[in-house]
């Protein structure tokens, strides 16, 4: 089914057990990720692209490839060349999907301390780099925080309103238009230090 800016809904998947702990591993989270930022590739692209070598790559994506969170594109491949694509474009999880499976559960951990890397090296690249942007761009990105003393169901509904709000976003921003850049947003909510409750 598509929406009415006719780009099909994002194709979603929630992992399961074995999944996560196939995906709880720095070069796999990082070709997933290149494989959905920047659309289908060979596994030469894919290493030259993340600094690794042919044979890590082309291994770690069969491993992906084992728990459907890759998929060979048949329309591109040609004899010996593999091309592969992310199969989804959104990865879900509950935190407590994994608390019956300690294996799963420090895989998760260990996803979820990746993410907060990542997004710490990203605000470092920024703040490197915000002068080569324009102003309007450089007012545009950044964080900020809020603070409140609310129920989980309530934490849980704002979580909810927020991303249908960033769905919104982009299924109706238009790629093309002049100006348009790729852009990374950070949906986060953690408690308070304990000093400060």
């Amino acid at each position: 089914m598509e929406n009415e800016g006719s780009r099909p809904e994002p194709r979603e998947v929630r992992l399961d057990h074995r999944q996560v702990r196939v995906l709880a591993h720095p070069l796999r989270m990082r070709l997933v990720g290149a494989l959905r930022v920047k659309g289908p590739s060979t596994a030469t692209a894919l290493a030259e692209m993340l600094g690794t070598n042919t044979g890590a790559t082309s291994y770690h994506l069969r491993q992906l490839a084992e728990v459907g969170l890759v998929v060979e594109d048949p329309d591109r491949g040609t004899g010996r060349q593999r091309w592969w694509q992310a199969a989804h474009d959104v990865t879900n999880w509950e935190s407590t999907d994994f608390d019956d499976d300690p294996d799963a559960r420090a895989a998760i951990d260990w996803i979820q301390g990746d993410q907060v890397r990542l997004l710490a090296q990203h605000a470092e690249q920024w703040f490197a780099t915000q002068q080569e942007w324009a102003p309007e761009w450089r007012d545009a990105f950044g964080m900020s925080d809020i603070f409140m003393t609310i129920p989980a169901a309530r934490l849980q509904a704002i979580e909810a309103e927020v991303w249908e709000l960033l769905e919104r976003h982009r299924n109706e921003a238009d790629p093309a238009e002049p100006g348009a850049e790729q852009v990374q947003i950070y949906l986060a909510a953690y408690p308070m230090p304990k000093e400060f409750r």
